[in-house]
């Protein structure tokens, strides 16, 4: 619940720059525009987002004939989290990673690349299919995709003030102070927002990946084996960093551009230091079926107690 709350309240942030910036440019007016901007951009990432980022990365549709162990291990997590079976795709990188998109549980898929299904243990592989399952079961590729949208609109909107600060200021400033300390205060807005915007989209990403993690292992009925890949997926994502978009770095199980030492500085993700910390310093109530179901009744305050832990509670 906590991070659901700070979720919420670093979106309202998003919001409000996207108003500030269209109050500056226009007014009330303005505020309208960047509003309806906003929204132009959620409906179309909420409808395609998904179509598109599969076709970016030339994912491929496969079945139970293509891929049998893939496409079991999904089935098998799905019926322990009472999910509908997404949509399965590989990626033919052989830089091993992950991710899920789809607006909703039953428009949903799961992607993961030729590397990954090179590499991974059948634990591993179960532990890596059950945190992106997560994701589907919080609804993060929702709230990533309006997140993404939300801080491409602030930025577009920089831009606007940008080029309106050069040709004499927003139309509220010039009322105000004929222009001048308008042109600049346009300016110096143009260049802070879209970082501010930046910094509150790894915010989100990063709360919602600790709580895909808690998720993810009560799935697989144990984090031993997210643990395992999460140190394997970062040892191969320094010295095979993949081919892939900023845009959509925040979809990956890892930071596809860790390797990347100027785009690490801006990560979407936790340190796979601390995740794996956090994996390994609990125990989980797995869903009936697994391995952890049979435990006696006093586990799940124990329960209780690592998922706090991991949403980031004192």
């Amino acid at each position: 619940m906590g991070n659901q709350i700070r979720t919420t309240l670093l979106l309202a942030s998003l919001t409000a720059l996207i108003v500030l910036i269209g109050n500056w440019l226009g007014g009330q007016q303005g505020m309208l525009v960047a509003l309806l901007v906003a929204a132009g951009m959620n409906f179309f990432s909420y409808w395609f987002s998904d179509k598109i980022v599969l076709r970016m990365y030339d994912a491929q549709a496969v079945g139970p004939q293509e891929a049998p162990e893939l496409w079991k291990t999904v089935q098998t997590l799905c019926q322990r989290a009472q999910l509908p079976m997404p949509k399965v795709y590989v990626i033919p990188q052989e830089a091993p990673n992950a991710f899920a998109t789809g607006r909703n549980p039953e428009h949903a898929a799961v992607a993961v690349t030729q590397g990954l299904l090179k590499l991974m243990g059948r634990e591993e592989l179960m532990g890596v299919l059950a945190h992106e399952l997560a994701h589907v079961r919080n609804r993060d590729i929702l709230i990533g995709s309006i997140a993404a949208t939300m801080a491409g609109a602030i930025m577009i909107l920089a831009n606007m003030a940008r080029w309106s600060a050069i040709f004499g200021g927003g139309r509220r400033d010039s009322e105000e102070s004929g222009g001048g300390g308008g042109g600049l205060a346009l300016i110096a807005m143009s260049i802070v927002a879209p970082l501010a915007a930046m910094l509150i989209q790894m915010a989100i990403s990063r709360a919602r990946e600790y709580m895909a993690d808690a998720t993810g292992a009560s799935f697989a009925g144990s984090p031993k084996g997210l643990a395992s890949a999460l140190e394997q997926l970062g040892a191969y994502s320094k010295r095979l960093p993949m081919d892939a978009s900023p845009a959509t770095a925040h979809m990956f199980i890892v930071n596809p551009l860790s390797g990347r030492s100027l785009m690490s500085l801006f990560s979407t993700h936790p340190p796979l230091e601390e995740r794996i910390a956090r994996l390994r310093g609990g125990r989980f109530e797995g869903p009936p079926g697994t391995e952890e179901a049979s435990q006696p009744a006093d586990r799940q305050a124990q329960a209780r107690a690592m998922w706090d832990k991991l949403s980031g509670k004192p």
